[in-house]
């Protein structure tokens, strides 16, 4: 059986600390898909496509990162995948809660998915979507924040 893992998340924008999760992450799984979820209720800096291209761009020369969009739930979509874990990134304790919650709600949905917990390199552990979406539209320098490739790409 193959170990494939779905990296779930809106990703507007995908930070330096997403990607670095997933390049530590990468020698435990045969595949990861970073998964962008879409939620109607939610307003996006970025569109789906810019977000999907983003991720296409950052790993095109990584053959074991696939990327892919979905609605409903992440279980579900795990499924349709055949993937059998689900990695998430814990920046703090708050981070660690809430997510220990939707782990535990995954698992009663789907009992063969596990989730991989990650904690944040020190340095990314204070960087979020949400504080790097603000700074991009006060035009704040945020290249800090982002890989180098997708602050290339972006145009707000």
């Amino acid at each position: 059986m193959s170990r494939i893992a779905v990296f779930p998340g809106s990703f507007d924008p995908i930070t330096i600390g997403h990607y670095d999760i997933v390049q530590r992450a990468l020698p435990l799984f045969d595949k990861i898909i970073v998964a962008i979820g879409q939620n109607s209720n939610k307003k996006y800096l970025f569109s789906l496509e810019q977000r999907l291209d983003f991720l296409d761009r950052l790993w095109e020369n990584e053959p074991k990162v696939e990327r892919n969009a979905y609605k409903g739930l992440t279980t579900d979509f795990c499924k349709t995948e055949n993937a059998n874990y689900l990695l998430r990134g814990i920046r703090s304790a708050a981070d660690f809660e809430y997510e220990k919650t939707i782990a535990q709600l995954n698992k009663d949905l789907n009992p063969d998915i596990e989730t991989v917990f990650f904690m944040s390199a020190p340095q990314y552990s204070h960087i979020s979507s949400t504080i790097v979406r603000e700074i991009l539209l006060n035009n704040g320098k945020a290249h800090r924040f982002l890989p180098a490739k997708i602050h290339e790409l972006m145009v707000v």
